[in-house]
């Protein structure tokens, strides 16, 4: 799909599936991703540094902001992506990584996003996979902070293909 000037139409989508390295890195390798930047949000703190968002006091969760192309790639396959990603099971808590910013989070920019998300969800639940129920969060996507530049495909900036839990 293009606007009516030709340009491709882009959408976002926006994610938290604990650390936020390497649900960086498994978005970026998925075909019709255009961009992903790992960032901060749902918490309370105007521009949270790393810092702020580790002590668990500005309430934020470790996101990654996808730019992605509908017509190459559908939201849905992000939500599989997502929930393949991780453990949606756990309240504040990914492996060794505890904390309310490791929360598994979706955030919708629509309310197609939100219908997809939710049904997305439920069909998880119901899918036996899980010895738990998911207690993943979908909310509104509220303002998103990039994260330090340091972050910013941390993986590859260290020949690393994920991170090890």
């Amino acid at each position: 799909m293009s606007d009516n000037n030709g340009t491709p139409r882009t959408e976002k989508a926006t994610f938290g599936a604990g650390c936020f390295w390497g649900i960086e890195a498994a978005f970026r390798d998925l075909d019709g991703v255009l961009a992903a930047a790992v960032g901060y949000a749902g918490g309370s703190l105007e521009n949270p540094s790393y810092q702020d968002v580790c002590s668990g006091r500005s309430g934020h969760t470790e996101v990654v902001e996808v730019e992605f192309d509908p017509s190459r790639v559908s939201y849905e396959k992000l939500l599989d992506l997502f929930w393949s990603s991780h453990d949606p099971t756990t309240v504040n808590r990914q492996g060794p990584d505890i904390g309310s910013q490791y929360r598994s989070a979706i955030f919708f920019h629509s309310p197609e996003q939100e219908a997809a998300a939710l049904k997305s969800m439920e069909a998880q639940d119901r899918s036996g996979g899980y010895p738990n129920p998911v207690v993943t969060e979908i909310t509104p996507a509220p303002k998103f902070y990039r994260a330090e530049e340091y972050h910013q495909r941390y993986l590859e900036k260290r020949g690393l293909a994920h991170c090890r839990i």
